[in-house]
């Protein structure tokens, strides 16, 4: 590992005054994503289905130090083994043994109506107490070495807690702990969406080999409106004292799932989005670790991407990245992804930053129809219907966004700044934006022929200001005369302080995480609530 070289940008074409880290920056940029889409002679169907590739910046007295590594996990060595794909991702169905017939498949059905998923944990980096994790949507997670990049062991949810699949991008509280979502399928005859947390430290001290999962503990369950067909989701929202889930009308048929390994398609074609349906919203007070009793719903939309939530004056708000449809998904397949991918890759619905309120307590004296937001900070509306229901009607803030970060110390707080990768029509970002939800302004830091990463703000120590800080992106160069470069901005005027050019051949990542030295605490990464004391 060599430091990569601090280029001045105007070295390559740019004008600007300063190539200089700051000297409080120090530790660690850690990154997550598909890097392999062939193995041997055999091909991965979908982006999302690559082999996970984890890459760091290390920051350290002014100087960068890059690294790449695949993640050895189970799926890798499997396929690296057998020089071709043998292990089924979401997108690709793959077979063991290609010459079995389909006989040989029906005796194999059986252990695949509930699939063993892959352990090729490829979206994103969780931190749980002071262990690392490589994280995808399955009930796997793989324990990393993020100074190294080394793959340590497999870790199943299913041991801690019964969940089939789990979300990727948890929350966590001052304190550390981790919250997240995970759907399990048909279990006992039922199937629910449940809220587990997992805590920072083990009790009674961390002995030797003792993990906090062994802690894990189930907060709160969800039962799924259909039993057979969960809805899909990628994230969810909190404040101080509820948790926001949706459970939207892109589902996920169990019973095509089921039969999907005999059929010879994959996982992924069981998923379809069904826009005559409403997208469910579920509050869940964290105080009582029960639901809501409200009925809340609003139209029938697409979310990856839950971007922060606060409570005010009664009202709970939520701010999201919604879709119209599930077409950013279908345009990930590997068929759409050629040279031409730029120009004529269009989606059907564009990326939109919305903004939804909800009453916490609904009068039952008002009338059919009326508005139960009085908030002057938005003019999302929440409409009283019969039987107790509330239609809600969200707040177009922005549009062209995705892959949204917050100064964290805001998360489930009243906040400002969101900062995002723009997108238009095209998934492709060109674009990093920070946008005021307060004077609806915005600001862009943009270069030919840079495919910017999801922008990740770290805070000066000891800031006041919520843009205090440091936005660090990892920038793809699709100039071959230009290579790739971790970006850093100044956060408060999106001005670029320095940029570290990588002599390597960097792949688009997709979630990622800064560590910090030890030692030096960034202002808080982590929101600063403990958790809500449970009442009974």
């Amino acid at each position: 590992i060599e430091p990569v070289s601090l280029m001045s940008p105007a070295l390559i074409g740019g004008f600007f005054p300063t190539s200089k880290i700051p000297a409080w920056l120090q530790g660690t940029l850690l990154r997550n994503g598909p890097g392999m889409h062939t193995v041997g002679d055999t091909r991965y169907n979908h982006w999302f289905d690559g082999l996970a590739l984890l890459h760091s910046f290390t920051i350290r007295d002014g100087e960068v130090y890059y690294r790449s590594k695949y993640l050895r996990s189970d799926t890798y060595i499997a396929n690296i083994e057998a020089n071709r794909i043998v292990v089924s991702e979401f997108g690709t169905m793959a077979y063991p043994d290609p010459c079995k017939n389909i006989f040989s498949k029906a005796f194999s059905y059986l252990s695949h109506t509930i699939p063993d998923f892959t352990d090729n944990c490829l979206i994103n980096i969780m931190r749980c107490g002071e262990d690392f994790y490589a994280t995808t949507e399955t009930n796997y997670i793989r324990k990393i070495n993020p100074q190294t990049l080394e793959t340590l062991e497999k870790v199943d949810y299913r041991k801690y807690v019964a969940v089939n699949l789990a979300t990727s991008h948890p929350h966590y509280d001052a304190a550390g702990n981790v919250l997240n979502v995970g759907t399990s399928i048909v279990d006992k005859g039922k199937t629910k969406y449940v809220i587990f947390k997992i805590p920072a430290t083990v009790r009674g001290g961390r002995k030797e080999g003792r993990s906090p999962l062994k802690d894990t503990e189930v907060f709160c369950s969800i039962a799924a409106r259909s039993l057979l067909s969960p809805s899909y989701y990628h994230s969810f929202g909190v404040t101080e004292n509820y948790i926001i889930f949706l459970e939207q009308p892109f589902k996920l048929d169990i019973l095509k799932m089921a039969t999907a390994y005999i059929r010879g398609v994959s996982w992924a074609s069981c998923l379809a989005f069904h826009r005559e349906d409403k997208t469910h919203v579920h509050i869940i007070d964290r105080r009582t670790r029960k639901p809501v009793l409200t009925k809340y719903y609003t139209d029938p939309m697409v979310v990856f991407h839950h971007v922060n939530a606060y409570e005010e004056d009664g009202c709970l708000l939520f701010d999201v990245i919604a879709y119209e449809d599930s077409s950013l998904y279908q345009l990930f397949y590997l068929a759409n992804l050629n040279k031409d991918f730029e120009e004529n890759s269009r989606l059907t619905s564009m990326p939109t930053l919305k903004r939804f309120a909800l009453p916490l307590h609904v009068d039952k004296n008002a009338e059919v129809g009326s508005n139960l937001i009085k908030l002057s900070s938005t003019t999302a509306r929440a409409l009283k219907e019969k039987d107790d229901q509330v239609y809600c009607q969200s707040e177009l803030l922005y549009e062209g966004l995705e892959l949204p970060r917050i100064n964290y110390a805001h998360n489930g707080k009243p906040y400002r700044y969101v900062f995002a990768a723009g997108v238009q029509w095209s998934p492709i970002p060109t674009k990093i934006i920070k946008y005021d939800i307060l004077t609806k302004s915005s600001l862009a830091w943009g270069e030919a022929h840079c495919w910017p990463a999801e922008p990740l703000f770290v805070p000066t120590p000891g800031a006041k200001d919520e843009d205090d800080g440091i936005i660090l992106s990892a920038i793809v160069s699709t100039d071959p005369q230009k290579p790739p470069f971790l970006l850093v901005l100044e956060a408060r005027t999106f001005t670029e302080l320095a940029r570290a050019s990588v002599d390597v051949e960097m792949h688009l990542d997709i979630h990622g995480l800064f560590i910090p030295d030890a030692g030096w605490d960034p202002g808080k990464q982590a929101p600063s609530q403990e958790e809500p004391t449970p009442r009974t």
